[in-house]
């Protein structure tokens, strides 16, 4: 059995690889780029790499935070994306050891703190799924997260399932989302998840018109159904693998088996030699 100190320094380890490896992959692309179910093959950069935790019972330091605005005054230029940019992404590049820890269905101020705190603790990127009724009553928890470093992302006004709705109310329930977070939080989102993973032709059309690629998991560990903090850890461990995207909930109901798991898993995965990465900002 490890000692505390020994995890520690295995974890000091990893971070060290893990900046070298920054540097063998100058001018490589960003995990992110390409298109298509498999995402190009992936450099790795700082904002995918861990920190190491701080010493047992130390406060974990606090990163300066990132500028947000309140009501930006310019309009947005939404990104052209390809064709092969605008099919969902499933899996990063399955020869590099990383992972992309996705949350969705937040804000939510009993379990979205708490999430925020122990990514903190571990150094880790992770990219929130907002829906846009949760964003507008929590506008400074969202701007908490983007000020940590996090990724904002679209996940619709109000997580309807798309592919029963016409053109324009899909279209409304992924603008109207876009541009309250792009208000609280100065920041244009990039990336759009469908509810429950189903998208349908108009949304990935709007998602495109948008500037959004769509984003898919290839682990579903079911939280939401609360199954137990033991059965969420479980499924995530047997199943996550190099390039995985990760699903979790931080909304949508009771989430602290999804808490307790993420302070169960999250560890096991750093001292596996998994590095965590999320799209740049």
């Amino acid at each position: 059995m490890l000692s505390d100190r020994q995890i520690t320094s295995r974890r000091l380890l990893l971070v060290a690889a893990g900046m070298s490896l920054l540097g063998a992959a100058a001018g490589c692309r960003s995990p992110w780029s390409g298109g298509g179910e498999v995402a190009a093959e992936a450099g790795v950069d700082e904002s995918a790499l861990p920190v190491a935790p701080p010493a047992p019972g130390a406060l974990p330091a606090t990163p300066p935070p990132a500028p947000s605005a309140a009501a930006p005054s310019v309009v947005p230029v939404h990104k052209v994306l390809t064709a092969a940019e605008a099919k969902p992404v499933y899996e990063l590049d399955a020869e590099r050891r990383v992972v992309a820890l996705t949350i969705d269905d937040g804000p939510d101020p009993r379990h979205t703190p708490t999430v925020l705190a122990l990514l903190q603790q571990y150094g880790i990127r992770a990219t929130f799924f907002l829906i846009g009724e949760n964003a507008v009553e929590h506008p400074a928890l969202v701007r908490e997260i983007a000020d940590h470093g996090h990724h904002i992302a679209n996940h619709t006004w109000t997580h309807p399932d798309l592919r029963h709705m016409s053109d324009a109310k899909v279209r409304d329930e992924l603008e109207r989302t876009s541009d309250l977070l792009h208000k609280t939080t100065g920041r244009l989102p990039t990336w759009f998840r469908a509810p429950g993973g189903d998208w349908s032709d108009a949304s990935l059309k709007v998602a495109a018109d948008l500037g959004m690629r769509n984003m898919a998991w290839s682990v579903d560990p079911r939280d939401w159904a609360r199954p137990g903090t033991s059965v969420i850890t479980d499924r995530i461990l047997k199943d996550v693998r190099p390039g995985a995207i990760v699903l979790n909930h931080d909304g949508g109901g009771d989430r602290s088996q999804t808490v307790a798991a993420l302070k169960t898993y999250l560890p096991v995965l750093i001292d596996s030699g998994y590095f965590f990465t999320a799209p740049p900002n």
